[in-house]
This record gives structure tokens, sequence and C-alpha cells, in this order.
């Protein structure tokens, strides 16, 4: 067994006093150390590749809740519809109209979350404050048109980086953007409260300046190879 019980431990003690949830980040990770997992209690598990997810679902507990957190193409959400809970890295009107669709072909709602690009580096995806700003416009003009998908909060990525400094900045700064949004779009919509930040090597941080969802892998499984 290759997961590390004493982190998991550690980390939803840091989680408590902020009711925050922990998605275990299990990308390339085999099937059996997600399981063990599940069996020390958690219950939330992320996943980056679509095939990967697709194959690993049908193997493991069915009251897993599948977190996609990886970039996600259009034409592959159907792959993923039937069954994942959460889209955390939806970054455009075109991505929440597919995930719409493909979700009322099974009955269900989705819940997404979307990417704002907050760091200081060119190789994360997400969107500016206009963009995110014009997709808001755009699915509140045609809220009703939606009735498979629940924008459930805000996620992102801080800059790689020591400096904690800035990435506390980052962090806060989304926060504050969580909260204008929440008031100008959401303000009787009781389902937008996440805030997707940290991770492995910042989640303390992100948990101080107001993150409700940490995304860790590394701390629980061991280093990616």
């Amino acid at each position: 067994m290759a997961i590390n019980l004493s982190a998991f431990e550690q980390v939803k003690a840091a989680l408590a006093p902020f009711q925050a949830k922990l998605v275990a980040v299990s990308k390339i990770k085999p099937v059996a150390d997600i399981q063990a997992l599940y069996d020390a209690g958690q219950r939330i598990f992320g996943e980056n590749y679509v095939q990967e997810l697709a194959d690993k679902q049908p193997r493991l507990p069915a009251d897993i809740a599948w977190h996609f957190i990886g970039h996600l193409q259009s034409n592959k959400v159907k792959y993923i519809a039937p069954f994942v809970d959460t889209i955390h890295a939806v970054d455009s009107i075109k991505l929440l109209q597919e995930i719409n669709k493909q979700a009322g072909k099974h009955q269900r709602v989705i819940h997404c979350l979307l990417q704002v690009y907050i760091a200081a580096e060119e190789t994360k995806f997400g969107m500016d404050e206009q963009e995110l700003l014009q997709l808001l416009d755009a699915w509140k003009a045609a809220e009703n048109t939606f009735p498979h998908i629940r924008i459930a909060g805000l996620m992102g990525m801080a800059t790689n980086t020591d400096n904690e400094t800035q990435i506390r900045k980052e962090f806060h700064h989304l926060k504050a953007l969580h909260t204008s949004i929440k008031e100008t779009y959401f303000r009787e919509h009781d389902y937008f409260k996440e805030l997707s930040v940290g991770m492995s090597g910042d989640y303390l941080l992100a948990l101080q300046e107001g993150s409700t969802m940490v995304r860790i892998g590394s701390l629980l499984f061991g280093a990616r190879l």
C-alpha cells in the first residue's frame, strides 16, 4: 500500500476547523491505492484524464464522488457525464453548454467550478476576470436553459513558487472575486459556495484565505514518477 495514512489524518485535522473538503488527487495512481484511501474514510477523489477516470470509475465503490480537475475538452464530456459529481476547470460557455447537454441525457445535475487564471505563469489554464464576467453574463441571460448544471463556485491554481506572500495574495484575490460574484450573480443561489484552491504545497495558506476545497495528491499518494 503506497498511501500515507498519517498524512491523510494530518490533512483532515487541518481542514476540520475550516469545514473544508478534501479532494484526493488520484491521477495515475492504481485502483488499489484509491480503494485503500476509501477504506480509510475518503470519499472525494479527483482525476485529470478522461480515459483514466472512465476506466477506474466502474472498478471502485459507487458512492465515490468523482471530481474532474483537469482541462476538459467539450468532445470528452460524454464519457464522464453519467457519473461525475463536479467538474472543476470550466473555462467557457461552450463547455458549460456541453456539460448541461450530456448531463441531461442521464437526468443528472453536475456541479461546475469556473477556473480563474490567478498565477504569474503562462502554463496555467483559466479565464481572466473579464472573460469570467462575460461567461457569467451569458449564463445569467439564459439561466433557465441550464437545468442540468450548477455553478457551484470558483477554482484557481497559484503560481508555482516558494514565495508565500505571492501565493497568499493570489488566493486572497480569488476569494475577494468569489465574494463579489456571489453578491452579483448568485445572491439567491445557495449552491454557489465553493472555492477550490490549495494543493499539497500550499493548502494551509489556501485554507487561511478562504478555500472550501483543497486538491491534494502527492502528500497522500506519494510523488508521481
